[in-house]
């Protein structure tokens, strides 16, 4: 094993750390997650393109200090994606709560959303925000190579930027924003506002999930800094869809500020799609896929999965649900709705009324529904693990997936990968089903075969749900080969070579 003084060509910063802790025997073991699908195991991918690769994340201590709990800053991991040091920061119980809880879930992210109604500015310690992004920065520096690519993940980590190009000027810094970029007019709530774009044009390169995003950024840059945009490109073709919530007909590629270049990019965030259709192949996928139906003895399933986060609609699916229930009567006893919405951290204080009215209503639901024979909902406050949630997407008619906000939403492509069934074409190469999907997923510019909805209006709501469970097989199937030309075009794959090649240009 190399040495984990070592210094890296890429050193990736992240809040989380790339593996999972477990205790066996009285010592610590750090154990690959179980799954190689999702975000950190696609940023671990990149691993393979360097000679050295460096992951800063940060890990909570117990007591009032930093130096309350000794153990090692970085260890050296070996796993199936390489060696690679992870630098841990030692952050106390109440900076994780000030930085991650209260700053960055409470203040940031529903400006990040669009929902200023939600913002709380009082509760907010700035000082340690930029402390604990500090802290990041000079981690990431220290582990960096000279010319190194340092990259950035995500709001909580805006300031990051300026501090690492305060302390290295020879680095290359990249951001990927994993989040929606609102309008200028709904950024500037922030009155920490001009420190937030003044580090993102630290960047060297800064990157979003659709065109629409990139463009919010840029006018931001440009009507709060007077940043100049330099060179402006037509979005593809695949994700510049007209008429949608999100559609954006060009996008930034450069800005110019205080003679600086910065690039701006926009390429979606895909899943791991040969994963998923090797998972979908093997014969406990197939059991299970039994097992689902025998309990759902004809049943037509209709499925959700998300988190407890106002963002996520879940409130708002549920209602269409039962008004679906009440409008449709016949329905009643013939199809099955599997809501998994899983509860947020303890210390998470903005999402507890959410997960209480989702439970409330789905109470409410099977109280008016329900017989001896039959229950019209099953939710779930639990993950669903991801071997068993692929069985469930084979088994379901419907994915019923309509955020008010999201910035790009992996569940539905995951569903549309997971509806592979071999063979060529779209009668033979997929199992059809509807995918209803809302406008304003990030998602939603990709995948032209879904149902779109407008979840701020029942009566769209109403009939994308009447639309999907009405139409076709043969609809089905063309539109599903449609979105799974769309997933196939980008995967995480794609993705990587895409960050790879723009990487090369800086």
């Amino acid at each position: 094993m190399e040495n984990k003084n070592a210094l890296s060509d890429l050193v990736i910063v992240y809040h989380r750390q790339p593996y999972e802790e477990h205790v066996e025997n009285g010592q610590v073991v750090y154990k690959e997650h179980a799954s190689p699908n999702g975000i950190v195991p696609t940023l671990k991918s990149f691993f393979g393109s360097v000679e050295l690769g460096a992951w800063v994340a940060w890990k909570q201590v117990e007591g009032k200090g930093r130096e309350a709990e000794k153990f090692e800053r970085v260890v050296r991991i070996q796993d199936s994606y390489g060696a690679y040091n992870v630098s841990r920061l030692p952050l106390t119980a109440q900076q994780v709560r000030s930085f991650y809880h209260v700053t960055s879930k409470e203040a940031l992210w529903p400006i990040l959303h669009s929902f200023p109604e939600r913002y709380n500015y009082d509760a907010v310690d700035w000082p340690t925000f930029r402390e604990v992004n500090r802290l990041f920065a000079g981690a990431a520096v220290a582990q960096a190579a000279p010319g190194a690519v340092i990259w950035i993940h995500d709001y909580n980590l805006w300031l990051t930027p300026h501090y690492v190009r305060k302390l290295r000027s020879d680095v290359k810094i990249a951001f990927f924003h994993h989040t929606p970029f609102p309008s200028s007019s709904i950024f500037s709530i922030l009155p920490w506002r001009d420190e937030i774009i003044n580090s993102l044009l630290d960047c060297d390169l800064v990157g979003f999930h659709i065109p629409r995003y990139a463009a919010g950024f840029a006018a931001a840059a440009r009507n709060l800094k007077g940043a100049k945009v330099l060179e402006e490109a037509p979005a593809p073709a695949s994700l510049s869809h007209q008429g949608l919530a999100l559609s954006q007909a060009s996008s930034p590629v450069k800005l110019g500020y205080q003679g600086r270049v910065i690039h701006v990019d926009a390429c979606p965030v895909g899943t791991n799609v040969p994963y998923i259709r090797e998972l979908a192949a093997r014969e406990v996928t197939r059991e299970r896929e039994a097992r689902i139906r025998e309990e759902l003895s004809g049943r037509r399933l209709i499925m959700s999965v998300g988190r407890s986060d106002y963002t996520k609609g879940t409130r708002d699916m549920l209602l269409a649900y039962e008004r679906l229930l009440e409008r449709q009567p016949a329905l009643v006893g013939q199809v099955q709705l599997l809501v998994t919405s899983v509860a947020a951290a303890s210390g998470m204080g903005a999402y507890r009324n959410v997960q209480r009215e989702i439970e409330q209503i789905s109470g409410r639901i099977n109280g008016r529904y329900s017989t001896l024979a039959y229950r019209p909902l099953w939710l779930s406050t639990a993950a669903i693990p991801f071997e068993e949630l692929i069985a469930y997407y084979r088994c379901a008619d419907v994915c019923w997936i309509t955020p008010l906000r999201d910035g790009l939403n992996l569940v539905a492509k995951e569903y549309v990968a997971a509806r592979f069934n071999g063979g060529e074409g779209a009668e033979g190469g997929n199992l059809g089903g509807a995918l209803v999907l809302s406008e304003f997923t990030g998602a939603a510019v990709e995948l032209d075969g879904a149902v779109l909805a407008n979840p701020y209006s029942n009566f769209q709501m109403d009939a994308a749900i009447d639309r999907a469970l009405a139409m076709p097989p043969q609809e089905q199937k063309e539109r599903m080969a449609s979105m799974q030309r769309s997933v196939e075009r980008y995967d995480a794959s794609k993705w990587a070579r895409h960050t790879l090649e723009k990487f090369k240009t800086l």
